[in-house]
Parts: structure tokens; C-alpha cells; sequence
């Protein structure tokens, strides 16, 4: 068992990993909508991963024998400038997350919760991996500048995600 405040944080860690799918979601609609399939790919791909670690949070909520509170997921933006802009805003909501999961990293410490503790790790590390991409795209786009070959390579090569 877990306690009351550690499973209101699991469960509004949650619905933010399924926010984080919706808003995927939508900037791959954005790039699908202006021709950008491999961004669109890329992004479909992060959709899909940030509703596994929902699904993460999901099942360790039940298996520790608490109750899943699933809320309404407010709609995320749907349109962008650019691709920059894009890419600014992911790796700012990576950010948001990785300092949501340390925040309930560091609950369950001060409750001696070992068993959330452990879950947390991959996540922690996950983190690492996640910011590390939207920077390095990030980076890569701002390298490009406005040029629209680079762009185009770019997508080519985020269609390639597997």
C-alpha cells in the first residue's frame, strides 16, 4: 500500500504522461497537415511512448492496490510557427516532467516508500534520454536555420525512428 498523497501524485503523474501523448499527438497532426511526414512519424512515435509510461503508472497504481483516477486531458495547442518552436516546447515539457517525476521521487523518499522509489528509477532515467533528444533536435534545427534543405534532410532522417 501506498498512501494517500503518494497515489493522488502517481495518478496526477498519469494523466500528465497521457497529456504529454494528446500533445504529441497534435504536433504530429501539425507536421502531417504541412507536409512533414518523418517529423509527423517522429512525433507519433513520442505519442505512442508517452502512453506507455502512462500505462506504466497505470498498472503500478493497481498493483500497489490503489485506485486510478483518470481526469479530462485539457486539449493540447494545434497549431506552431515553426519547427524550432515545435522543438522549444517539447524539450520544455520534457522539462516540466522531469521535474514532476523528481517532485514524486522525492515524496516517496520522505514516506520510506521503496517499492515507488524503485518504479520512479526508470523514469529518472528515461527522463535523461527524453530531454537528451528534443535537445538534439533541437540543436539540429537551429543549426539549419531557415534553410529548407536542411529541413528536408531532417525530416527524412526522424522518419527513419523506429
Amino acid at each position: 500500500m501506498i498512501s494517500k498523497k503518494m497515489e493522488e501524485a502517481l495518478n496526477k503523474q498519469l494523466n500528465a504522461e497521457l497529456f504529454s501523448s494528446y500533445l504529441y499527438l497534435s504536433m504530429a497532426a501539425h507536421f502531417e497537415s504541412i507536409g512533414f511526414k518523418g517529423f509527423a512519424s517522429w512525433m507519433k512515435l513520442q505519442s505512442q511512448e508517452e502512453y506507455e509510461h502512462a500505462m506504466k503508472f497505470f498498472n503500478y497504481i493497481l498493483e500497489v492496490q490503489s485506485e486510478v483516477t483518470l481526469e479530462k486531458i485539457d486539449a493540447p495547442k494545434k497549431k506552431w510557427d515553426s519547427h524550432l518552436q515545435i522543438f522549444e516546447e517539447t524539450l520544455e515539457h520534457e522539462k516540466f516532467i522531469t521535474d514532476s517525476i523528481k517532485k514524486i521521487a522525492l515524496l516517496a523518499k520522505g514516506e520510506d516508500d521503496f517499492a515507488t522509489s524503485n518504479f520512479l528509477q526508470w523514469f529518472i532515467n528515461e527522463q535523461i534520454e527524453e530531454e537528451n533528444n528534443a535537445q538534439d533536435i533541437l540543436d539540429k534545427l537551429k543549426f539549419i536555420g531557415d534553410g529548407k534543405q536542411g529541413i528536408l534532410f531532417l525530416d527524412r532522417e526522424l522518419g527513419n525512428r523506429k
